[in-house]
């Protein structure tokens, strides 16, 4: 994610790349990045963010205890925090890097193409213009949405980010549903495809609600009412909602 975060603000001219100052520890990557994007690369945090007006914070929460330390006592007042781990608290954030101006941000995987949803949340001491350039920076990745509440952004971790994982997994049942009837892989595969891009697409374009948009596919008696009936009986929303409860309580248990 935190590749996609370079690429698409360089792309879209955001910033140029030699303004770009990246920690990597394992040297390969570094060399990639260097290559790739024409980015300052460093093996230690603290030399990345000497210069930074923006610190992005793009590890694993398991690796932040050890990034953060590397942090703490080198940010300056003038520094504004984005953290894009999953779980980990705004105050976590704060305690850790001994810096007040944290943003917390929960992209998706989409935002690799530009197509991602990201859910964010400021601090008081971030400042208006700081906040104006986190979302031009987060809009690079797809639309924005920012929420006065912290609570929102680890509801947000278990809907819109661990939601693309959700729709893979239908997506690969149905077309291992349709191959089970007897169509040819080579053919479910772009019919499951585009009709759940058609689908998010309409759905998008009418702002119906998706029951009212359910009701126009399902004629009385007909084949579309046979298959949601056996959707409901096999349980389809509750499995949802406890999968998406269970993703939520991940994210608050890695917050502490």
């Amino acid at each position: 994610m935190g590749e996609a975060i370079i690429a698409g603000a360089t792309s879209k001219g955001i910033t140029a790349p030699v303004a770009i100052a990246v920690s990597e520890p394992i040297a390969d990557r570094r060399d990639f990045l260097s290559k790739t994007y024409g980015v300052q690369v460093f093996e230690s945090g603290g030399e990345a963010v000497a210069d930074a007006d923006l610190v992005v914070l793009a590890v694993k929460p398991q690796e932040f205890a050890k990034a953060g330390k590397e942090l703490a006592g080198r940010l300056h007042g003038d520094q504004t925090v984005l953290s894009i781990m999953a779980g980990v608290t705004m105050d976590t954030i704060c305690s850790t890097v001994q810096h007040a101006a944290i943003v917390r941000a929960i992209p998706n995987t989409p935002a690799q193409i530009g197509e991602g949803i990201t859910v964010w949340t400021a601090s008081k001491e971030v400042s208006g213009p700081a906040r104006m350039s986190i979302r031009e920076l987060l809009g690079v990745l797809g639309p924005e949405i920012y929420v006065a509440d912290e609570k929102y952004v680890d509801m947000a971790t278990a809907v819109s980010s661990s939601g693309p994982a959700y729709v893979f997994l239908v997506i690969e049942a149905i077309i291992d549903a349709a191959v089970h009837i007897g169509l040819r892989r080579d053919m479910a595969v772009p019919m499951v495809l585009q009709t759940v891009l058609g689908s998010a697409r309409y759905a998008q374009a009418t702002g119906l609600h998706p029951a009212e948009l359910r009701n126009q596919v399902t004629s009385p008696g007909g084949t579309t009412t046979e298959g949601l009936l056996a959707l409901e009986q096999a349980g389809l929303r509750a499995a949802f909602i406890e999968a998406i409860e269970a993703a939520y309580h991940k994210a608050r248990d890695l917050g502490g």
